[in-house]
C-alpha cells in the first residue's frame, strides 16, 4: 500500500514537472530572468542613409530606452530581428520563386523595381524560421505592399511609414500606418495656392506608388477652389537627364507658371538640377514641394539646395521640447558609432515616426498579455507552396488590438492612432533661402494658414497670405508671382472683334486698303486696350482678328462668333478660330456655357424705346386723375366724419346746428366740405370742435396743395407720358416690334411668346427713328427693344430725346464683357483689371469720347414709367393724425356727457332702452349756455336770501362788484355746465356789502 502511494506520489511530481517544462521554461526564455520574450522583425533598408538607417539607429534607442523606464515592471522584453529590404536581386528572386505566394510572384513579375523581390523573402523568412509576431517596416510604399499583404495572410501586424494613400489601413486590417498618410497634407497645400489666388497648376510626380498616391487628391482638391490642374508631368525614377530637360522644356512653352512637385529626393536632386539649367527657377515661377521632400531638405546636396532657392515646402510640424532635443544629442552620437562612413548626422521625421512606432508596440505588447509566439499550423498537406504553410499567429490579433488606437505623447509630438492610422498634426510652411530653409508660417486643419501657432478665441480658418512671412521668390524676388505669362516667342493672343454696320460707337473694324492691316476702334476697343496695355502685371501681345466674310460682312451673329473660341469650328473656310472676342458681347447664361466672361463693364438691362403720347390734356375727366381712386374715397369719408364730430359737439350748444333733422344732415356735410375752400362761416363755440377743425383745415390744406400740384403738373409735362408702358401690351395687341440685328434680344423676345412675323431687326439709330415715327400701323414699330447701353446712346441725340423715352429696363442682363477660352488663366486677371478701370476716372473719359452725345440733350437716364396719380400711401400720416384727434375729442366729450347724466345712466329703475331714450333726449335738448349772474336778481340787502330761479329785470350798475366778477370768471363753460333736473332747488345766497372806492 505504501509503495503504491510512493508511486503516485512521484508519477504527481512528474506530472508537475512535465507542466512546468511545457509553460514555464519556455516563458522563461534563453536568459531565464522571468521577461517573456517577444520577437519582432525589422524591415528597413539599410542603403538608404537619409531614411533606412536612420530609422534602425531610432528603433533600438527607443526599445532602450522605453525598457529603461520601465525596468521595474515590465514583464515582456521586444527582441529584434532585422533584415535589409534590398539584397542580390537574382540570388533573392531564385531563392524564393518556388516558394512565394501566387499573389505576391504575379505581382513582382508585373513590378518595375526589381530590388523589392527581397523583401518577401526576409518576411516570410521572419515569419516561417523566426516567427515574430510583429514587423517594423517596411518604409517605401512601393516596398510595404507585399509585407503588408503577407501580414494580411498570417495575421501579424505590420508597422510601417508608408505614406502612400493607396495602402489603407481600412482595406488591410493588419497594416498599422507609424507615419501621417500622405493625402493629409493636400488640404496645406491647397491653401498656399488659394491664398495667392493662382489659378492653374501643374503637377509634377515620380512614377511610382509614393507618386501616384496623392495625385487624384490633389486633382480634386484643386477643382474644388476653381484652380485648374493644367497638365501632369509623370517622371521615372530612371529617367535621364535628357529626358528631363525635355519635359521642362515643354512645361516652360506652356502658360502656366506654378509648379507642385511630389518626389522624394533621389529624383528630385536630378530634377532641380535641370530646373535651374532651363532658367525656370527665375523670377515669375513658383515651385510648392510636398512634405516627402521638404523633410528630407537638410540630407539634399548644397548644389541642389542653390538650385531650389526660393521653392516653398510643406513638411509636419514637430513640436519643440527638452526630451528632443536630449534625444538628438543621443542619438548623433550613436549614429557616429554605428555608421562611421556617414556624413549626415541629422534627424528627420521618418526617424521620430520610427522611433514611436516602436515605443507604441512595446507598450502595446505589454499591455496586452503577449505569452510565447506559436502559429497555429495548417493539416499537413502535400505540396504546400502558400502561405498556408506558415500558418496564422495566435497572438497577432491581441496584439493589433492593443496597437489600432494607442496615444501617447511621442518625440514627433502627439503619436495617436486611430483605427491603425497616426493623426496627422500641423504643417510647417518653410522658405528655401541660403543653405537650407526659413520658417514662413503654419497650416493648420482649423485655423488654415498663420505666422505662428497661438492663437485666439475668435480666429476664424484663413487662407490670406499676409498671414505668411516674407517670401523670396525664385530670382530672389519680393513681388509674388502672378502664376501665370506669355510664353517667350509665343504667337499672339487672337482677338476677334464682330463686323457691323451700324453702332460704331462701340466698335468699328476698318480694314487699310494698302497695306490690309485691321484697325479697329470704339469704345469697347478702347476699354480692351486700357486693360491689356496698362493693367495687367504682364505683357500679353495681341491683335484684332474681323469676325467677316470675304466680302466684308459679318459673317454671323454674336453667338456664331463666341462659339468660335470654345467649339473650334469654322463657319467658313476662311476664318480662323480666336483666343479672346471682344465687343459689344452681352453676358448671358446660353454663351456662359462655352466660355469665360470677364466682368462686366456696362452697365445691364433690356428696355424699350417708346413715343411719346399727348392726349391726356383733351381728357375731359383729367381733373380726376391727380388723386387716385383709395385717395378719394378716403377723403370723402373723412370730410364726412368730420363734419359729423362737429355736428355732435356743436348740436347741444350752437344754434346754428339745431333744427329739423334735414337740417342738420345738410350741415354735416356743408360744414366739413366748406373747410375745403376755407368757406365755413358758422361759429363754432365748443373748444373740442374747435380742435377737431384746426387739425382737418391742416389736412385739407396739405391735400389741396398737393392736389393743384400734381393737376398742373399733368396739364404741362403730362405730354412725356409714352404710349406703352408694359412688354404684355404689345404681345396681346400683336404690335410690331423692332431689335438690333444680331442681338441675342431676338431670341429673349421669342422666348417671351412674341409673334416671329411681328418682330423687325434694324441695323442704325436712323432706322430706328424711321421706323418709330411711322408707327406699327405704317410699317413701322410699337416699339424699339434692345440694350440700355444702346438705348441710353441712342436718346443723347438731341434728334431723338424729344420724340422718345425708356420704358423698362424689363428684362436683366449682366452688361459687355470679354469672352475667353474656358479656364483660360486671362479671364480672372482681366476681370481684376476691369475692376480696376472702372472704379477710376479712365472709364469716364472713355465714355465722354464715344458716347457723351447728350451735352443739348434732356436727360433721361433712369426713367420709370409709374402711375402720375398721388396714392393713399402718401397721406397716411395725415390722416392717422386727424383720426387720432377727432376720437380723442370725441371719447373726452362722452365722458363729459356721461358724468354730467350719471344719475339717468346709473338709475336702477329705468331698462336700458328707457336709458338711452333718455340719454338720446337730453343729447338733443339746447343746453342753457348762458352766464348765471344774469340770471340773479341784484343785492337787495345784506343776509338776504332768495331763490335760484328767481329773475329780476335790473339795470345792470355800472359798478360791479367783486363778487359779481368773480362770479362770471369762474362761470362754468357752455360746454361743461351742468345740466338742470326738474325738481326745484333753491339756493340762499348771502348778500355782502361791499364798500366801494368811488
Amino acid at each position: 500500500m505504501q509503495e503504491h502511494r510512493r508511486y503516485c506520489s512521484q508519477l504527481l511530481v512528474l506530472l508537475v514537472l512535465f507542466i512546468i517544462s511545457l509553460y514555464v521554461v519556455p516563458i522563461l526564455g534563453k536568459n531565464g530572468n522571468g521577461l517573456i520574450e517577444v520577437d519582432v522583425g525589422v524591415i528597413l533598408d539599410a542603403d538608404d542613409q537619409m531614411v533606412g538607417k536612420v530609422s534602425q539607429t531610432c528603433v533600438s534607442m527607443a526599445l532602450e530606452d522605453f525598457y529603461a523606464l520601465n525596468q521595474n515592471h515590465s514583464t515582456t522584453r521586444i527582441v529584434l530581428h532585422k533584415r535589409d529590404s534590398k539584397g542580390d536581386v537574382v540570388e533573392a528572386a531564385s531563392a524564393v520563386v518556388g516558394y512565394l505566394p501566387d499573389m505576391v510572384y504575379r505581382s513582382l513579375i508585373n513590378y518595375r523595381d526589381l530590388t523589392s523581390i527581397e523583401l518577401p523573402f526576409a518576411a516570410i523568412d521572419l515569419l516561417k524560421n523566426v516567427q515574430v509576431q510583429a514587423i517594423l517596416g517596411p518604409q517605401r510604399s512601393s516596398q510595404a505592399k507585399f509585407v503588408i499583404d503577407i501580414g494580411n495572410k498570417t495575421q501579424v501586424p505590420i508597422i510601417s511609414q508608408a505614406t502612400s494613400p493607396s495602402l489603407s489601413p481600412a482595406d488591410n486590417p493588419y497594416f498599422i500606418r507609424g507615419a501621417q498618410k500622405g493625402s493629409s497634407q493636400v488640404e496645406s497645400l491647397i491653401a498656399i495656392v488659394q491664398s495667392f489666388g493662382w489659378r492653374e497648376v501643374v503637377l509634377i510626380y515620380e512614377d511610382t506608388d509614393y507618386g501616384r498616391g496623392v495625385v487624384p487628391f490633389l486633382t480634386d482638391s484643386f477643382h474644388g477652389i476653381s484652380t485648374q490642374v493644367r497638365h501632369r508631368s509623370v517622371l521615372s525614377l530612371s529617367a535621364s537627364d535628357d529626358h528631363i530637360l525635355q519635359e521642362l522644356y515643354k512645361l516652360k512653352t506652356m502658360q502656366t507658371r506654378v509648379f507642385v512637385v511630389h518626389m522624394l529626393p533621389f529624383l528630385a536632386s536630378h530634377f532641380f538640377t535641370k530646373v535651374k539649367q532651363a532658367e525656370m527657377m527665375n523670377k515669375g515661377y513658383v515651385w510648392i514641394i510636398t512634405d516627402g521632400l521638404t523633410s528630407l531638405l537638410d540630407y539634399m546636396d548644397t548644389t541642389v539646395i542653390d538650385s531650389m532657392q526660393g521653392v516653398i515646402g510643406v513638411k509636419p510640424y514637430v513640436p519643440k521640447s527638452s526630451k528632443l532635443e536630449n534625444f538628438k544629442v543621443r542619438w548623433r552620437k550613436r549614429f557616429r558609432q554605428e555608421n562611421p562612413d556617414v556624413d549626415i548626422f541629422e534627424m528627420n521625421v521618418f526617424g521620430l515616426w520610427a522611433y514611436d512606432s516602436a515605443t507604441a508596440l512595446a507598450k502595446a505588447v505589454e499591455s496586452s498579455g503577449i505569452g510565447v509566439s506559436k502559429f497555429k499550423k495548417p493539416v499537413a498537406k502535400e505540396n504546400l507552396i502558400d502561405l498556408a504553410v506558415i500558418g496564422i499567429s495566435e497572438m497577432g490579433p491581441r496584439l493589433l488590438q492593443s496597437l489600432q488606437n494607442i496615444k501617447f505623447n511621442g518625440l514627433s509630438g502627439k503619436f495617436h492612432l486611430r483605427n491603425g492610422q497616426l493623426q496627422p498634426s500641423s504643417f510647417q510652411i518653410v522658405n528655401v533661402i541660403g543653405k537650407g530653409e526659413r520658417e514662413i508660417g503654419f497650416w493648420t486643419r482649423k485655423y488654415g494658414i498663420s505666422k505662428n501657432l497661438s492663437f485666439s478665441s475668435s480666429k476664424n480658418y484663413s487662407t490670406n497670405n499676409d498671414d505668411l512671412g516674407a517670401i523670396i521668390w525664385p530670382g530672389e524676388s519680393n513681388v509674388v508671382p502672378k502664376g501665370w505669362e506669355m510664353p517667350t516667342g509665343e504667337p499672339k493672343l487672337r482677338v476677334g472683334v464682330p463686323v457691323k454696320g451700324g453702332f460704331t460707337q462701340f466698335v468699328s473694324v476698318e480694314r487699310n486698303s494698302q497695306t490690309n492691316a485691321v484697325n479697329a476702334t470704339g469704345f469697347c476697343i478702347d476699354v480692351f486696350k486700357e486693360i491689356m496695355d496698362h493693367y495687367l502685371p504682364y505683357d500679353v501681345p495681341y491683335e484684332f482678328l474681323p469676325f467677316e466674310t470675304p466680302d466684308g460682312e459679318s459673317a454671323g451673329s454674336y453667338n456664331d462668333l463666341v462659339y468660335q473660341i470654345s467649339l473650334g469650328l469654322k463657319f467658313c473656310v476662311h476664318l480662323q478660330n480666336y483666343d479672346a472676342v471682344v465687343g459689344d458681347v452681352t453676358i448671358v447664361s446660353n454663351r456662359s456655357r462655352f466660355v469665360d466672361f470677364t466682368l462686366p463693364y456696362t452697365e445691364s438691362g433690356v428696355a424699350m424705346v417708346v413715343p411719346f403720347e399727348d392726349d391726356d390734356r383733351k381728357n375731359a375727366w383729367i381733373f380726376m386723375k391727380p388723386l387716385n381712386m383709395d385717395l378719394w374715397l378716403t377723403t370723402g369719408v373723412f370730410f364726412v366724419f368730420t363734419g359729423f364730430m362737429v355736428w355732435a359737439f356743436e348740436h347741444r350748444v350752437n344754434e346754428e346746428f339745431r333744427g329739423p333733422p334735414s337740417k342738420q344732415v345738410g350741415m354735416i356735410f356743408w360744414f366739413s366740405f366748406s373747410t375745403l375752400v376755407f368757406a365755413h362761416k358758422e361759429k363754432l363755440i365748443s373748444n373740442l370742435s374747435r380742435f377737431v377743425i384746426i387739425v382737418w383745415v391742416f389736412v385739407v390744406l396739405v391735400l389741396t396743395s398737393s392736389y393743384t400740384a400734381s393737376l398742373t403738373s399733368m396739364l404741362t409735362v403730362q405730354k412725356l407720358k409714352p404710349s406703352i408702358t408694359d412688354i404684355r401690351d404689345l404681345i396681346q395687341s400683336k404690335e410690331y416690334v423692332g431689335y438690333q440685328q444680331g442681338s441675342f434680344v431676338e431670341g429673349l423676345l421669342k422666348n417671351q411668346k412674341f409673334d416671329t412675323s411681328k418682330l423687325k431687326n434694324y441695323s442704325t439709330f436712323e432706322q430706328y427713328d424711321e421706323a418709330l415715327s411711322k408707327g406699327s400701323k405704317n410699317e413701322g414699330v410699337a416699339a424699339i427693344i434692345d440694350e440700355l447701353p444702346y438705348i441710353r446712346l441712342f436718346l443723347s441725340n438731341p434728334k431723338y430725346c424729344s420724340k422718345y423715352t425708356i420704358v423698362g429696363p424689363i428684362y436683366k442682363t449682366a452688361g459687355f464683357g470679354f469672352a475667353f477660352p474656358k479656364g483660360s488663366s486671362l479671364a480672372p486677371d482681366v476681370s481684376r483689371a476691369v475692376l480696376n478701370v472702372t472704379e477710376k476716372n479712365v472709364m469716364t473719359k472713355i465714355e465722354e469720347e464715344w458716347l457723351d452725345e447728350g451735352a443739348t440733350c434732356a436727360e433721361q437716364d433712369g426713367a420709370r414709367v409709374t402711375s402720375d396719380s398721388l396714392t393713399l400711401d402718401s397721406f397716411k400720416g395725415l390722416f392717422i393724425v386727424a383720426a387720432v384727434a377727432s376720437f380723442s375729442a370725441l371719447i373726452l366729450f362722452l365722458s363729459i356727457f356721461l358724468y354730467e347724466n350719471w344719475d339717468t345712466f346709473a338709475s336702477n329703475d329705468l331698462s336700458i332702452r328707457e336709458k338711452l331714450i333718455a340719454m338720446a333726449k337730453t343729447f338733443d335738448e339746447e343746453k342753457d349756455n348762458s352766464s348765471d349772474a344774469s340770471k340773479r336778481k341784484p343785492p337787495t340787502g345784506e343776509g338776504m336770501a332768495v331763490p335760484a330761479t328767481a329773475t329780476t329785470d335790473c339795470p345792470q350798475s355800472p359798478a360791479t362788484s367783486d363778487s359779481q366778477l368773480a362770479e362770471w370768471i369762474f362761470s362754468p363753460d357752455e360746454g361743461l355746465s351742468t345740466t338742470e333736473t326738474s325738481i326745484p332747488i333753491h339756493e340762499t345766497i348771502e348778500m355782502v356789502e361791499i364798500n366801494e372806492e368811488r
